[in-house]
């Protein structure tokens, strides 16, 4: 009865630990109080060390009395330029004006503006700019959707009527420049949007010199802001191929001295560009069209400091170090894809000699080479999680932000490795493994149960500047966890008996679950599902053999009934708060999943084609179809000594090709899933292959007196071996070329025998007979020890 329960009971702690996950939710967020009027000044460039008290006094003494934040603005084509920024916030979605590619600075706007009445303006190919968003880019974008939401709009310069003009083109009230009192034009409609300029290049006087005019300019506006006005200035876009974080100012009721956050973003003194457009209309009470806006309305949230510069010190570090992250990840990344490789080319040979010599005359590897060996796989493995971690260390701000980094980088990682090689469990098979995979879970784990700190900006982590992710687990931290969580749960599942080993799994597996999908923690419903559906699959396969129709039924079961409840609880949230997962069901239930199919896949092919994870990932899969599975490879031996170890390594697998296709990131779970994970598979396979001589001895005579696991010729828990393995209790003795002597029935565990991959159903029978049975292997023969 007991057996028969187990896996419903594992259902269903792996639903209630999923679903958990989602039911305590941060509330919802709307501005404080509602606007008459909304002022969008855009200035392209200007970032937070262009903001002094001095050269800037109207935008310091405006930041000092609103609130404040890192402004990221990515929009449909990269780098964004500002006739880009321009065109995306009138469309509150990634939108572009122009196809050709950007080399050096970006070139000056040549938009054409026609003014036929003297009071509005008209853009004549405003309708080739819309077709070219709507149809060839996988957003969907309306230009000018902002313009469609209100009554009247005012734009004053170039820019401001890219962004303020209609699908159709035309601008209903434009001014080429600023007047000297704008007081009635900024009345005349409730919203306007004014070009205060642009500060570009890397020249401090010249960008101060930019940034003092506009400044001037800015003091017009705020002089003639209507009554309940909200003013916004931001840093639209970028000037040349360098993408940085940009400035973002709100100042109105409801925006006092705090930190500007949207929902896109979730997280405190971010925003995105795209967050501009739904921003002014929730001000302004309108309501936005969801459908084209892919934003969300940004809202001040208390905790800034109270000095200024102290304030601002913190979005212009992030600027800092984003702008260093996108440099040195791409070298890490790609220097970690060509290390990982010529270590698998450098594995292959060990692997092939690292059996022991059947006879007298083989030679082996010696003894030093092979520890280097694993010495460096243990490197390898916990390169990716010791990248994290140096995040803490602020190494961008040198004037050699790279090579700080990589010293920082080496050090951890040698403590980290050095940790693993002496520890006392090192010696086991299965030692470097659990503790390499535990440390890699452990820092992930604990850097998302701290708000994600070292991700954010990070090497190992995401970037702001993407617009992707700013809160939670990202692509690569959701890689690592999958492999770290469900090695280490293999791994100690493999120290208890085997009727419990589904339970290890289940437990931190859950914890796990819970982890990625909580909106307070991971922020990740998709990981969530995907590392659910790896759960299961580990532990249907924990207790030994085959992926029987009944265990896939169980594991589906599980899956299905978390996903089920992600989506119905994400399918309850306003549409505003939803997360992707229920963004999706949405669109299937308005028929516009179609836009949404063709935008995760445009993703996954980005990320294919664009990404050094892709290569860790396939490196991974090559070492591990060509090599470890071979005869002479040893993973094979390692499965089946450790059935645990197979069920965790068919998970990691089943979550990391899940999760990177739903969330669009193709292969990069994967890879960095692979990452840690082959590395630790080769160094145990190199350890099983050192064993393969071993014999098992014959058992001593069972006493009558003895205890009936003696008397029933079976192993107790005594009889285990130190890192986990199931097997005689007596010590291997010297490899001999004659067969052991017949000493009585050896003692074999049926459990361990039945988690053979390669077993023979007479072997089984034979044990469970108690008769004499031999399982021995040396040479090239492919039993197990």
């Amino acid at each position: 009865m007991l057996r028969r329960f187990v896996p419903i009971l594992l259902t269903a702690v792996v639903v209630v630990t999923g679903v958990a996950a989602l039911v305590v939710r941060p509330a919802p967020g709307t501005p404080d109080g509602k606007v008459d009027y909304v002022v969008l000044a855009g200035v392209p460039g200007l970032r937070w060390d262009d903001i002094s008290p001095t050269g800037t006094p109207n935008l310091w003494r405006m930041a000092e009395q609103g609130s404040i934040g890192s402004l990221s603005v990515r929009s449909a084509r990269q780098p964004t330029c500002p006739v880009d920024g321009w065109l995306t916030l009138g469309a509150g979605n990634y939108a572009r004006r122009g196809t050709s590619p950007v080399t050096g600075a970006c070139p000056a706007p040549k938009v054409p503006v026609e003014q036929p009445d003297g009071i509005g303006a008209n853009l004549p190919d405003q309708r080739n700019v819309v077709l070219d968003n709507s149809d060839k880019m996988p957003w969907g974008a309306m230009p000018g959707a902002l313009a469609e939401s209100v009554r009247c709009t005012v734009a004053v310069g170039t820019g401001a009527a890219v962004a303020a003009a209609r699908p159709f083109g035309r601008v209903d009230r434009y001014e080429p420049t600023l007047p000297a009192d704008p007081r009635d034009l900024l009345a005349s409609c409730v919203l306007s949007i004014v070009d205060l300029g642009t500060v570009a290049g890397d020249d401090p006087v010249g960008r101060a010199a930019a940034a003092r005019r506009a400044d001037a300019a800015l003091a017009r506006v705020l002089a003639a802001r209507p009554d309940r006005s909200l003013v916004m200035v931001a840093g639209l876009a970028d000037t040349d191929q360098t993408s940085r974080l940009h400035v973002a100012v709100a100042d109105g009721p409801g925006w006092e001295r705090g930190w500007l956050t949207s929902a896109s973003t979730g997280r405190d003194g971010y925003v995105q560009l795209i967050d501009l457009a739904p921003t002014a209309l929730a001000a302004l009470g309108r309501p936005a069209p969801q459908r084209l806006f892919a934003g969300k309305a940004a809202i001040a949230v208390h905790g800034r400091p109270a000095d200024l510069p102290a304030a601002i010190a913190g979005p212009a570090d992030a600027d800092r170090e984003a702008g260093a992250q996108r440099r040195v990840a791409r070298f890490f990344f790609g220097l970690l894809a060509a290390l990982q490789l010529l270590l698998a080319v450098a594995v292959v040979p060990l692997l092939r000699r690292a059996r022991p010599p059947a006879g007298p005359t083989g030679r082996q590897v010696p003894r030093r080479v092979v520890a280097t060996v694993e010495v460096l796989l243990i490197a390898a493995a916990l390169a990716i999680p010791s990248a994290l971690v140096a995040d803490a260390v602020p190494w961008w701000r040198g004037g050699h932000a790279g090579l700080y980094f990589a010293a920082v980088a080496a050090v951890v990682l040698g403590l980290a490795t050095a940790a693993v090689r002496l520890s006392r469990r090192y010696a086991t098979t299965l030692g470097p493994m659990a503790m390499a995979s535990g440390l890699a879970a452990l820092i992930v784990g604990a850097d998302v149960l701290t708000g994600a700190r070292l991700q954010l900006n990070g090497v190992a982590g995401y970037s702001a500047l993407e617009g992707g992710r700013f809160a939670g687990l990202g692509t690569v931290g959701l890689g690592v966890f999958i492999a770290g969580i469900l090695l280490t749960a293999a791994c100690l599942a493999q120290l208890v008996r085997r009727q419990w080993r589904p339970a290890v799994i289940v437990v931190l597996g859950g914890i796990g679950v819970a982890m990625v999908g909580s909106p307070y923690l991971g922020a990740d419903p998709v990981g969530a599902v995907a590392l659910t559906a790896g759960v299961s699959i580990a532990a249907a396969l924990s207790t030994g053999g085959w992926l029987t129709l009944g265990r896939l039924a169980w594991a589906s079961l599980a899956g299905l009934t978390v996903t089920i409840g992600f989506a119905v609880i994400d399918l309850r949230r306003p549409a505003p708060e939803r997360g992707s997962l229920g963004r999706f069901l949405s669109a299937v239930g308005d028929g516009t999943s179609g836009l949404t199919v063709h935008r995760s896949g445009a993703a996954n092919l980005q990320a294919l084609t664009g990404s050094s994870l892709t290569v860790l990932a396939l490196v991974g899969a090559v070492l591990v179809w060509f090599a470890l599975l071979q005869p002479w490879g040893g993973l094979k031996r390692l499965f089946g000594i450790y059935p645990a170890v197979r069920a965790g390594m068919a998970g990691i697998v089943v979550a990391s090709l899940i999760g990177g296709l739903l969330a669009g990131s193709a292969l990069n779970v994967a890879g960095a899933a692979a990452a840690l994970a082959v590395p630790l598979a080769a160094l145990a396979a190199l350890r099983v292959l050192d064993h393969a001589a071993d014999r098992t001895q014959p058992a001593p005579p069972a006493r009558p007196d003895g205890p009936p696991a003696e008397r029933a010729g079976r192993t107790g828990p005594a009889d285990r071996a130190p890192d986990g393995a199931d097997r005689h209790p007596a010590a291997p003795g010297p490899p001999t070329d004659g067969p052991i002597p017949a000493a009585g029935p050896p003692v074999v565990d049926t459990d361990s025998v039945e988690a053979m991959t390669d077993r023979s159903a007479a072997q089984v029978a034979d044990a469970r007979a108690g008769g004499g049975v031999t399982v021995e292997s040396r040479g090239s023969r492919d039993h197990f020890a």
